[in-house]
């Protein structure tokens, strides 16, 4: 399919290098454009050169390698407003996601999972699942190992689960999975998508090419999902943790149940998932229907989710020291994610928050904070503006930083026996750090500081 092709990989990311090295193995010629400088690649430069043959077009957008190229694959992070992607398009090319690459050369049926909120966690439950059920299974994509370093592994009788993000959903053309799944959709990325109406339609692309065999899950508690208008739908199943449903996965009298057309099974007791918050009893949900619709026997479902702890980065529990908690939730990018963590903390708690600015408006979240937060502690590109909305909503002990290593000792300070200490910085990491997951153990190395 790609042999004596010439593709043009633009952006030197993870999944840009993935799908360099993929294409190469299926015989294409690579071209490698990013608009860092040699300098500032160095490691994933020498990565590409050590595995593989390409050519590095550096430092500049790639619009002289368009022409030449049968193939382009762009990054996630480039938005597809840039230049140069109006510029491919116009002259007929056809730019894809390392998603959409994968996607063709995918021997195994795909679960796909998308959300503003839960992606991760219900991603690693769902494969926990059918794990469980000894079925192969390939959990891939946004979640950190990219659909491409797996494809050629698939087999008919394999899953993946991949998680999917809306920039991921913004060039996808033939992506059609057996399941797609969408958890959630609140306020996100309106700096790339500019407004809800946008946003919103990216994230219903995922079950753009579906069949009647294919099945579709959504959240009946979400306000935009449930309004969709497709109630009637014979594949659409639905999940709620607020009211009993007459199919697909609900609770009721604090018990889990599923019912996919072969009769209502009780999973288990709410107050046995393992994970905490009412945001997590929705991805169990989720991951209950994935489960039940792709064959998975509700006797292995439940046990599962009595043992699934979480993923890292989400409401992680990183230490108590002096009677004081510490929680990673570093993966909290948007204002609605850092709700429901501040909902799943026990005590009074100390937040710390801030981060790139995507737009989003912080008043909800300071109206959330309720007489369970004692104090904010803010820093990064939002530092001010979160700063300035909860001064206009009546709390006022802030403290500002510059660093994770001072907010944690500065909460510290701040707190007494019994309190909680919670990173959920409500923003993206990349005015600071590469990602979340760099944020998130630099969070826990500051808290290791503090033990020793």
């Amino acid at each position: 399919m790609y042999r004596g092709k010439t593709a043009l990989i633009v952006g030197l990311a993870r999944s840009g290098i993935s799908a360099a090295k993929l294409l190469y193995r299926l015989g294409a010629t690579i071209i490698i454009s990013d608009i860092k400088e040699e300098d500032d690649l160095a490691g994933e430069t020498k990565e590409l050169r050590e595995s593989i043959e390409c050519d590095f077009l550096l430092g500049s957008q790639p619009d002289e390698a368009v022409a030449g190229a049968d193939l382009i694959v762009i990054s996630p992070g480039i938005p597809t407003d840039n230049d140069f992607v109006k510029k491919a398009r116009q002259a007929g090319k056809k730019v894809i996601s390392e998603i959409e690459l994968a996607y063709t050369l995918c021997k195994a049926p795909i679960v796909a999972i998308t959300g503003t909120n839960g992606k991760t966690t219900t991603t690693s439950l769902a494969g926990a699942i059918f794990q469980a059920s000894d079925i192969k299974t390939h959990v891939v994509g946004n979640i950190g190992v990219p659909f491409t370093d797996k494809v050629l592994d698939t087999l008919a009788t394999d899953i993946a689960v991949v998680e999917v993000s809306s920039f991921q959903l913004e060039t996808i053309y033939d992506f059609k999975p057996k399941i797609s799944v969408i958890l959630n959709i609140t306020e996100d990325h309106l700096n790339r998508h500019k407004t809800m109406e946008n946003y919103t339609d990216i994230k219903l692309r995922i079950y753009s090419n579906q069949s009647q065999e294919d099945y579709i899950v959504l959240n009946a508690d979400d306000i935009i999902l449930s309004g969709l208008g497709l109630e009637n739908k014979d594949q659409v199943y639905w999940f709620s943790r607020k009211k009993v449903l007459e199919k697909g996965a609900w609770v009721e009298d604090n018990d889990i149940y599923m019912d996919i057309g072969a009769g209502e099974k009780r999973v288990c007791a709410v107050d046995e998932v393992a994970m905490p918050g009412s945001h997590n009893l929705e991805n169990a949900l989720a991951a209950v229907l994935i489960g039940g619709l792709m064959g998975a026997k509700t006797t292995l479902i439940g046990p599962v989710l009595k043992s699934f702890p979480g993923v890292e980065h989400r409401i992680e529990r990183v230490d108590t020291i002096r009677g004081i908690s510490f929680y990673n939730d570093s993966k909290a990018t948007n204002p609605s994610a850092s709700i429901k963590a501040i909902q799943a903390m026990a005590g009074p708690t100390l937040l710390i928050a801030g981060g790139l600015d995507k737009q989003n408006e912080f008043e909800e979240l300071i109206q959330a904070f309720g007489d369970k937060v004692k104090a904010l502690i803010v820093l990064g590109e939002t530092a001010d503006k979160l700063a300035a909305v909860a001064y206009e909503n009546d709390f006022t002990n802030i403290h500002k930083t510059n660093s994770i290593e001072e907010a944690v000792n500065i909460a510290f300070k701040l707190s007494s026996p019994g309190y909680s200490v919670l990173l959920s910085p409500a923003c993206a990491s990349w005015d600071m750090f590469k990602d979340y997951e760099e944020r998130g153990r630099a969070f826990k190395e500051a808290v290791k500081a503090l033990r020793r």
